[in-house]
């Protein structure tokens, strides 16, 4: 049953306490969908106060019709919902198309969560998604923080957000609404290779399962589990290495790191500035290690988001260049 499965995740990860006040970011597909109705399952057991978000992207024709069918479901289970579109187009002038709409749903999310003092953002990622996005990281490349996958819980920019579905199979969702005859809306481009997961999903994965080993997407979803325990203990050791370290990193303490905690203060030292890690390659970190061992005191290397490491005669100096207009 879909229900215990995701009350045993809410347990094993404490992604519920009684009282807390949810707000479920519902797209009216199948996962987003199947998310709300469990959580209106589970409301009188922990006293939940619910609220629905709902995010038009205008991307497709039918998108006004998932705003309607979302405020639809929000009636009928008496539950408050905000809805709000925002045209990606006109502002995905530059950029990754999937990030843009990301980073609106997010901001949409963070603000309603902010007006309505939540306790919790509750998404609708499931063990699928977690095998998808794990393959995508590895073939982009990507190290231990990209390999963890989809947290069940994670802070984000202040915020608590869980997937209570994230042991959950898309095939098990799919029967789970058939079962309660719930029609979800289908977006079709997910069927469309327009995008890299969905390559992934439609071409890449199903080979896998059928040539290689059938339980692929539960073993790539263990794996991200494992990884992100052993990132979580590398990160910890790596802040308490970044405090010692000083404002400015100090080349003769930083040496005596092991290789694995030395590129994890990088990375820390660079998300303090950009806010991120995003686009942030293996390539980069290789690139500040030779600026450190083999350049000259001076030298300068360039990140994106305007980052700007500079070697001296002690120290590693992190600074962000101010754009003029």
């Amino acid at each position: 049953m879909v229900s215990e499965k995701v009350k045993s995740t809410v347990k094993r990860y404490n992604l519920l306490k009684k009282g807390d006040t949810v707000l479920v970011g519902v797209s009216g597909g199948p996962d987003s969908l199947t998310l709300l109705y469990i959580l209106n399952s589970l409301k009188k057991e922990f006293k939940l106060k619910l609220h629905i978000a709902h995010l038009d992207h205008m991307l497709r024709r039918g998108s006004a019709g998932d705003r309607k069918f979302t405020e639809i479901v929000a009636l009928k289970l008496g539950i408050p919902v905000t809805c709000e579109k925002i045209n990606i187009k006109e502002i995905a002038k530059i950029g990754s198309l999937e990030e843009i709409c990301r980073n609106a749903r997010l901001g949409f999310l963070f603000k309603i969560a902010k007006n309505i003092k939540a306790d919790k953002i509750a998404l609708g990622h499931n063990l699928d998604d977690q095998a998808e996005t794990v393959l995508m990281r590895l073939l982009r490349g990507s190290g231990l923080s990209g390999l963890s996958g989809i947290l069940p819980k994670r802070k984000l920019h202040g915020f608590t957000v869980i997937r209570p579905l994230l042991e959950v199979k898309r095939k098990e969702i799919t029967n789970f609404l058939k079962r309660k005859k719930i029609c979800p809306r289908v977006d079709l481009s997910n069927y469309q290779d327009i995008y890299l997961r969905n390559k992934i999903r439609n071409k890449l994965l199903p080979v896998l399962e059928k040539c290689y080993n059938r339980n692929i997407k539960q073993i790539l979803s263990n794996t991200a589990e494992s990884i992100a325990n052993d990132y979580d203990f590398l990160n910890q050791a790596s802040i308490e290495a970044t405090k010692r370290l000083g404002s400015k990193i100090n080349l003769n303490r930083f040496a005596r790191l092991h290789t694995a905690v030395q590129r994890m203060v990088l990375r820390l030292r660079i998300n303090r500035l950009k806010g991120d890690t995003r686009r942030i390659t293996f390539k980069h970190i290789q690139e500040i290690e030779d600026l450190i061992l083999n350049r000259p005191v001076n030298s300068l290397v360039d990140l994106p988001g305007n980052i700007c490491i500079k070697k001296t005669k002690k120290s590693l100096v992190f600074s962000r260049h101010i754009l003029r207009r």
